[in-house]
């Protein structure tokens, strides 16, 4: 993979290590820099809608994003966890705010585990679910955004989030 680093064809999240309730996978997560490379070189053309690889091409955007975030506002990182009892969340940035990417119109109880496992940890400000919901709600505490505001408000009022 180092190659691919290198030549800035994909990048690496490192993992967020600082829970303490539930000891923490330590390997870093790769992404590509353009997910329509990999689909050329898996010979996959269409993407359908709902797919494992909408799914993989959704939270990849949501990577850019959140990396050129957090590199435009001088933040201390962007980090993603997971436990060695399997849960995760996708992104964690600056010690601040955890974002679960779900390619889904209708986020469930049970898409929440991994970030309510985290909330447990009593470590971060904010706890979010971006998504391809229409109207943005909050459950258990979790605020669930659809992909478009979400993104809308960071970039706007980053101070909402960090």
């Amino acid at each position: 993979f180092q190659i691919l680093r290198d030549t800035l064809i994909g990048f690496d999240i490192p993992a967020w290590k600082k829970s303490q309730k539930r000891k923490p996978i330590s390997t870093s997560k790769f992404y590509f820099f353009d997910i329509g490379v990999v689909r050329y070189l898996q010979n996959r053309s269409i993407l359908q809608e709902r797919s494992p690889e909408f799914g993989d091409a959704f939270e990849t955007y949501l990577a850019h994003e959140l990396k050129a975030f957090v590199d435009y506002n001088n933040l201390g990182g962007l980090y993603y966890w997971r436990s060695k009892s399997g849960y995760e969340v996708d992104f964690v940035i600056d010690d601040s705010i955890a974002i679960e990417v779900k390619a889904k119109n209708n986020v469930s109880q049970r898409d929440l585990r991994g970030i309510i496992a985290l909330k447990e940890e009593k470590k971060l400000a904010n706890y979010v679910v971006v998504c391809l919901e229409k109207r943005p709600r909050v459950i258990q505490g979790i605020n669930i955004f659809p992909w478009k505001d979400f993104l809308q408000q960071l970039w706007n009022n980053p101070r909402r989030f960090i």
